[in-house]
């Protein structure tokens, strides 16, 4: 399985340009045909734009000329989709900005709903909603009421203020209700695709904005669908794991009286890329039923000496008076691309409903 950074090659780039070939017969696309060598040292983002830059120098005339050309190549040319659609549709949407009409604009938003499905057009979406926002979401509103799914999901998935490898859109964080909208319209839609997205603007929304997150989840919850549970624990993930009273008094995870015992980790002494194991017992001490959002924190040794946290999902339970449980869980050190480790005093700790226990500590040794 390829690294992410290699999603967009030189197979994607040779292929890009062949469709262009296709569609403009007698036309060598000559910087397409340089690009596929200068990919290799770039990340993804960045082989993305350098795909979308070579296209715009291939392509001669203003933004009519490339979108004709995008839509032959989509005609003619079967194996037209894939990681190429990237930065097809942002070369289409810099086009668009660069040309300045409004009907430009509009075109593009309809190209980017036509191709998306092909692969995405999410990262595209961004520049125009750069561009003007309220025109934009003008669009998008009405995406939410299309037959397809594909598209319904580029209205939530688009506009998602945190959306991965995407530029930001500086607007979204100032305006944070401008999409409430759009989520409002989809967290009931049929397919599981476009509610996952739903979830995942939500939880984006609460990074920076938690109380407007649990607020909508809240209305939601009101009159829900059978699925609008589910959809909004996934999307308060983050606020749950970070104990937030709100999230966490929406989902039932009411303040409990509790007695818990540890947790008590098996080895204080832990070897570089290996585990620590840890168990603790909870006893609900209190004269009600509490249902329990049991998750722990591992504290990491920073380089420079100071400790950061990162909180893990560990279980939910409800307890009747008096009614104890036990937990456990081996925590892994394996040593991966996407974490760094730094070796030295390290802890662990349960979060019971966003109240957090004592530390067991443990030092994690060199290698």
């Amino acid at each position: 399985m390829p690294f992410a950074d290699e999603l967009i090659n030189g197979h994607t780039a040779r292929s890009l340009a062949r469709a262009v070939r296709t569609a403009l017969p007698g036309m060598e696309p000559a910087s397409l045909r340089s690009s596929a060598h200068q990919l290799d040292p770039l990340p993804l983002r960045e082989r993305a734009d350098l795909l979308r830059d070579a296209l715009l120098a291939d392509v001669p005339g203003g933004y009519a000329e490339l979108a004709d050309v995008v839509r032959a190549a989509r005609d003619a040319v079967p194996e037209f989709g894939g990681w190429l659609i990237w930065p097809v549709t942002s070369a289409i949407a810099a086009k668009a900005v660069a040309e300045g009409t409004d009907a430009a604009f509009d075109d593009a938003m309809a190209l980017l709903a036509d191709l998306t499905g092909r692969l995405t057009s999410e990262f595209a979406l961004r520049v125009l909603l750069r561009h003007d926002l309220d025109r934009a979401l003008g669009i998008v509103a009405d995406w939410t009421g299309s037959s397809d799914a594909d598209v319904r999901r580029l209205a939530s998935e688009g506009t998602r203020p945190y959306l991965p490898w995407a530029v930001r859109v500086p607007e979204l964080s100032a305006r944070p209700d401008a999409t409430v909208p759009v989520l409002d319209a989809l967290h009931r839609d049929d397919s599981e695709y476009v509610r996952r997205s739903v979830a995942n603007h939500l939880n984006d929304l609460g990074r920076d904005h938690a109380d407007l997150a649990v607020a909508t989840a809240r209305r939601w919850l009101d009159t829900p669908a059978p699925t609008t549970e589910r959809l909004v624990r996934h999307g308060l993930r983050t606020l749950v794991k970070g104990g937030h009273p709100g999230a966490l008094e929406l989902l039932g995870f009411a303040p409990a009286t509790l007695e818990v015992d540890g947790p008590v980790v098996d080895h204080t002494h832990v070897p570089f890329g290996g585990s620590v194991r840890f168990t603790a017992t909870i006893r609900n001490t209190g004269a009600e039923e509490a249902r329990l959002a049991i998750d722990y924190v591992i504290h990491h040794h920073r380089a420079n000496g100071s400790q950061s946290t990162r909180t893990f999902k560990l279980t939910t339970r409800t307890l009747a008076p008096n009614e104890t449980v036990a937990v456990t869980r081996e925590h892994s050190f394996r040593i991966l691309t996407t974490r760094r480790y730094h070796p030295g005093p390290h802890a662990v700790a349960l979060q019971i409903n966003g109240v957090t226990s004592e530390r067991a500590e443990f030092e994690l040794q060199a290698p």
